[in-house]
């Protein structure tokens, strides 16, 4: 849940990033308008994977894809969270201070360059399936592993895929390479991009109450690891990977080569995505042919990042954004459903796992067949 931080350059980028980390006397001042560009831009991306990874998390709670079923998190997963995640950092922070960086982001890259194909591939699905012409073949293609033989045969992976899902997987390559190469901040930002837009659409809350435990525990977090520790700040500035935003406050003077960049990190769109997710489906639940849930939280989203991104500019240190988003993105919602007088059915949606629907549904069956 990285915080909202400005003069943070993203190591690997083109000039020199120290330079840009610990204020020299060469380091370039931004311009007002690059700076206000900057953070236009990052608020703009934010919203991109919010709004439409919400619209596809509707979609995703009803497919019966194996590819796009939906990963569901309980209040058991939520109070956990924030424990593993205070691990997992700090874990990072002591590999950055033991271990020579550039092998750890060696490593890193590897990675994400798999994930961040796999990522954008699936997010260029739902275009590619519109702009195909249809007089082309579209041949349909099965990876199949399996283990034993005979009756004992046990899959391990079944994934089908056809012509459209290559074409995607290879312009993903290509942008996977740059990555890998160049480790461009517009390569960096199209992986980051994908993989917060598929974490909105495939993590879902199972009811408002988990959200509810799972932004609290992260709120407490989030100010600890920023205001606490400067051990958030450090990660975010040494991890070479596409587990942030990043956008240049030099654009203006230096073009696509500038290296002075504002950033925001991922878990600061994906969180309070899925809960603004949740609500969508929550609105459509109520079958009232409105969104107003929807609508209510994407704006307290909006607004709690706008006032983020200025107490950051005001005081000129970074910014836990999850301190203003989570009473935002909660706050505007329950205040909207008390005084509508649904609070008690907010609290009392509940969606069930895949396992548990395809059960519910196989009982009703039985039961019709009686």
């Amino acid at each position: 849940m990285a915080d909202v931080e400005q003069d943070a350059a993203v190591p690997g980028a083109a000039g020199n990033g120290s330079d840009a980390v610990n204020g020299s006397a060469g380091r370039f001042v931004s311009s007002p308008e690059g700076t206000a560009l900057a953070y236009g831009s990052l608020l703009l991306m934010a919203l991109l994977p919010i709004f439409f990874g919400a619209l596809r998390s509707v979609c995703c709670s009803k497919s019966k894809s194996a590819s796009d079923m939906p990963e569901t998190i309980t209040s058991r997963d939520a109070a956990r969270f924030p424990i593993i995640a205070s691990c997992t950092l700090f874990g990072l922070y002591l590999f950055f201070k033991i271990f020579s960086q550039e092998y750890i982001n060696l490593l890193l890259s590897m990675y994400f360059f798999v994930l961040g194909i796999l990522a954008l591939s699936h997010t260029m699905s739902p275009f590619m399936c519109r702009v195909f012409p249809a007089n082309w073949p579209n041949k349909q293609y099965q990876l199949l592993f399996t283990q034993g033989s005979g009756d004992g045969k046990e899959e391990i992976v079944n994934y089908e895929f056809d012509t459209k899902d290559l074409i995607c997987l290879a312009i993903s390559s290509v942008v996977g390479v740059w990555y890998v190469l160049k480790k461009h901040w517009i390569a960096n930002n199209l992986f980051g991009l994908a993989f917060a837009l598929n974490g909105v659409e495939l993590l879902h809350l199972n009811n408002v109450s988990t959200g509810c435990i799972l932004l609290g525990g992260l709120f407490v977090y989030d100010v600890f690891w920023v205001f606490g520790t400067n051990v958030m700040v450090t990660v975010a500035k040494s991890f070479e990977a596409p587990i942030k935003l990043v956008f240049p406050q030099d654009l203006l003077e230096k073009g696509l080569d500038a290296n002075n960049f504002a950033m925001l990190g991922l878990g600061d769109i994906v969180i309070p995505g899925i809960f603004i997710a949740l609500l969508l489906r929550f609105d459509v639940s109520l079958k009232k042919n409105t969104r107003t849930y929807f609508y209510t939280s994407f704006l307290a989203y909006i607004f709690g990042l706008g006032l983020t991104i200025f107490v950051m500019h005001t005081f000129k240190h970074a910014q836990p954004a999850l301190l203003y988003l989570v009473p935002a993105c909660v706050g505007f919602p329950v205040v909207l459903a008390l005084f509508k007088g649904e609070l008690t059915e907010m609290f009392r949606y509940e969606e069930s796992s895949p396992e548990e629907a395809s059960l519910k549904e196989e009982v009703t069956e039985s039961d019709k067949d009686k």
